[in-house]
C-alpha cells in the first residue's frame, strides 16, 4: 500500500499506451516488437494475427487487434540505427514529413534499408501500410473500407506538415503533450493510423458475420479506440 492509497500496477511488458507520451511508446515499441517477434519464432503464436483460428492463442479480437497493429509497426523497431527523433521531436517533424512525402510510394513488405535516416523511416511506414493492405486481404476485409490506404494516410500527413508550418507550433505541440493530448507527431499519425486499419482487419476476422455480430463483444468492440479497452 502506498503512503498516497493504492498505485495502480504497471501495465504488462506487451501493452503499448499511448497516454504514456510519445518517449515512452516508442520505447515500448521497441521491446514489445522483440518479445512479440520472439514469440512467433517459438511457435507461440500463430502469425500473421489474421490467420488465427479462434480457438488459438491469441484468437480473440483483442488480441488480433493488438497484434496485427504490432505486426505493422515492427518494421519501424528494425530500422538499424534509427533516429527517432524523426518520429517524436517537433524539430524534426518538417524534415520527417519532407521526407515521407517525397519517398516513391512502394507496394513492399520486405524492405531493404538505405542508411538515409528520414528515408529509412519513410519507407517503414510505408512498409507497415502495406503489411496491413495485406493482412486486409488474407482477413476478406470489405476492400471498400481499406481502399487507398496510402493515399489516405499521404493526406493525413500532408495535414500535418500545414500544421507543424504555422508560427507557434511546437510551443503548442508542448501544450498540448502536458495535457495528455496528441499532436501530429509523425509516431502519433502513424499510432491512430495503424490502430483503425488493424482494427478493421480484427473486425473481419473475429465478427465476419452478422450472426456473430449480434452479442455483447461485437457491441463492446465497434465502440473501442484501442484493444487495451477489451477484456478478450
Amino acid at each position: 500500500m502506498s503512503l498516497f492509497g493504492q498505485q495502480k500496477p504497471p501495465p504488462p511488458d506487451d501493452v503499448l499506451d499511448v497516454a504514456a507520451g510519445p518517449d515512452a511508446l516508442l520505447q515500448g515499441l521497441d521491446r514489445a516488437a522483440t518479445r512479440y517477434l520472439e514469440k512467433t519464432d517459438r511457435g507461440e503464436l500463430v502469425y500473421p494475427a489474421c490467420t488465427r483460428a479462434p480457438d488459438a492463442a491469441g484468437g480473440g479480437a483483442r488480441a488480433i487487434w493488438r497484434d496485427t497493429r504490432l505486426e505493422a509497426l515492427r518494421y519501424l523497431a528494425l530500422i538499424p540505427g534509427r533516429e527517432s527523433a524523426l518520429l517524436v521531436s517537433p524539430s524534426r517533424q518538417a524534415e520527417m514529413i519532407e521526407g515521407f512525402l517525397r519517398l516513391k510510394p512502394h507496394d513492399d513488405i520486405v524492405i531493404d534499408f538505405t542508411g538515409r535516416a528520414a528515408d529509412d523511416v519513410a519507407i517503414a511506414i510505408v512498409a507497415g501500410l502495406n503489411w496491413l493492405n495485406h493482412c486486409a486481404g488474407l482477413a476478406k476485409v470489405d476492400r471498400a473500407r481499406v481502399t487507398g490506404i496510402l493515399r489516405n494516410f499521404r493526406r493525413v500527413v500532408v495535414v500535418a506538415e500545414r500544421w507543424w508550418a504555422t508560427e507557434g507550433a511546437a510551443a503548442r505541440c508542448a501544450e498540448m503533450l502536458a495535457a495528455h493530448e496528441y499532436p501530429p507527431l509523425m509516431l502519433h499519425l502513424v499510432w491512430f493510423e495503424y490502430t483503425q486499419l488493424a482494427k478493421e482487419i480484427a473486425s473481419a476476422v473475429a465478427f465476419p458475420s452478422e450472426a456473430v455480430r449480434a452479442g455483447d463483444a461485437w457491441s463492446r468492440f465497434r465502440v473501442a479506440r484501442d484493444p487495451e479497452e477489451l477484456t478478450t
